[in-house]
């Protein structure tokens, strides 16, 4: 007999079938439907974003692995897992790439108005309105917040742009060359191009705030391809408003898929639907590792990438 897993956010349909091959699958509609087969339940298929309700992890006794599609933990409860002797595993190292192409991306359309330029074609306004110019990449000084896998691909990605790259971090890494900040304030202040590349979690919720904000300046640009929470979205929306923030590219969002709608509005603004992972041969390799997550716990095996 197949064992009992939980599937709470879709996945790549060669990885459902992988998954549906190995398991019993139970594809999470709400608490409720899951009586009666609860307590069979002893592995979890979820993304980063969905992670597990307090209320779906309450309702499963049996539970002993989470197998997050991606690295955000912020969605799942790590205490109540380490509590209850609940395995966490994520999918670090093979979305590392697309997420450091997906900053550079963000630059690009941001500093050039790569969107606006879209937008002005397709309106017929080429030859008939002016187009304001956009601004250049290469030498502009970048800030990276955090430099794990994620933001030295990014810094390697900004040193092809003639970039000088420096950053924040909870400590310093020497060996990397780069200009350590302990202060994230001053970083923005030397930086024309901010990054957030930070994990999420309750030590970084809303550190980038208004004086970061107002440090990086009304030429600044701020790009975050890491949690919406790293950033005070409300202080962000005031600071481009007002014009002491020059420009941002976004990805993720405080409340998604929720935005603000006064981001919706701005030419200064690029937005994306968090989907910097969100190319095909990505996605295949990490619903990959979430099953081979899923079958080494099972199999009684170590674990690939746990988190817990």
């Amino acid at each position: 007999m197949k064992p009992d897993i939980l599937l709470l956010e879709p996945m790549m349909p060669q990885i459902e079938k992988a998954l549906d091959d190995a398991y019993t699958v139970h594809r999470f509609t709400d608490v409720a439907a899951l009586k009666g087969v609860a307590s069979s339940i002893r592995g979890i298929a979820t993304g980063g974003g969905v992670g597990v309700p307090p209320d779906v992890m309450a309702a499963l006794p049996e539970l002993g692995i989470v197998a997050i599609n991606g690295i955000g933990t912020d969605a799942v409860d790590l205490n109540v897992a380490r509590e209850r002797g609940i395995r966490v595993t994520t999918t670090p190292g093979v979305l590392t790439a697309d997420v450091a192409d997906m900053a550079l991306g963000l630059i690009l359309a941001t500093c050039r108005g790569l969107a606006v330029g879209d937008r002005y074609v397709r309106a017929g306004s080429w030859g008939t309105a002016p187009l304001a110019l956009g601004h250049t990449v290469t030498g502009q000084k970048m800030g990276i917040l955090g430099l794990g896998q994620v933001g030295r691909a990014i810094a390697v990605r900004g040193q092809a742009f003639g970039m000088p790259i420096a950053y924040h971090d909870i400590r310093e890494f020497p060996e990397t060359g780069y200009t350590y900040h302990a202060d994230l304030v001053e970083l923005a202040r030397a930086s024309d191009i901010l990054v957030v590349a930070a994990s999420g979690g309750a030590q970084s919720r809303n550190i980038v705030n208004q004086a970061v904000l107002e440090a990086l300046g009304p030429e600044g640009v701020l790009v975050n391809v890491a949690r919406g929470s790293v950033v005070d979205e409300e202080a962000l929306v005031a600071a481009l408003q007002a014009g002491t923030l020059g420009a941002a590219g976004l990805d993720v969002f405080q409340h998604e898929p929720h935005v603000p709608d006064a981001l919706k509005t701005m030419d200064n603004v690029v937005l994306q639907p968090h989907r910097a992972s969100a190319t095909v041969e990505t996605r295949l390799a990490m619903g990959d590792l979430v099953v081979r997550n899923l079958a080494a716990w099972f199999a009684g095996e170590s674990l690939l990438t746990p988190v817990v």
